[in-house]
């Protein structure tokens, strides 16, 4: 009997914003034990953090995972670069897209999944300032329909 229970701790709700999401991966990260129980905590932010490739392997820049409060000794540091476990032709997979113009590594999401720490990555495209405006005006219209179905 498997039961695949997700636990979310930390989402980046602006990278949905700011890029149009193509395609995702799901990767295990390689983490020290004070990080596993930070992460545990909640106490992990993706707001500016990315992801790139580097000698075949991937690698996530700017993911600050905070200080273990109750580690005597030998914590870690918040900003350290953490490397990504994706399987091999998922990464040349990507590495030929990220070498595209104007593909990026994004990470969208930390959870917890059967007592492992994993991350969605996303394969997006920058959006430009009238994408995000469009985006906007349609979310708005949408909104709109729903509140004039439900006065009926």
């Amino acid at each position: 009997m498997s039961t695949d229970h997700k636990k979310i701790v930390a989402e980046n709700r602006k990278a949905r914003h700011n890029y149009f999401i193509e395609d995702t991966y799901e990767a295990g990260m390689v983490l020290l034990g004070t990080e596993v129980k930070s992460i545990r905590l909640g106490r992990v932010n993706l707001k500016d953090s990315y992801a790139r490739i580097k000698n075949g392997e991937v690698f996530v820049y700017q993911m600050h995972i905070s200080v273990y409060p109750f580690a005597y000794y030998g914590n870690h540091d918040p900003l350290r670069i953490r490397k990504l476990l994706l399987h091999k032709h998922e990464i040349t997979k990507l590495y030929g897209k990220v070498n595209e113009k104007g593909f990026s590594l994004v990470p969208l999401k930390i959870y917890l999944q059967n007592g492992k720490v994993k991350m969605t990555l996303a394969l997006a495209r920058g959006k430009r300032q009238y994408d995000k405006r469009e985006s906007i005006r349609r979310r708005d219209e949408q909104r709109d329909l729903e509140r004039s179905k439900k006065e009926r």
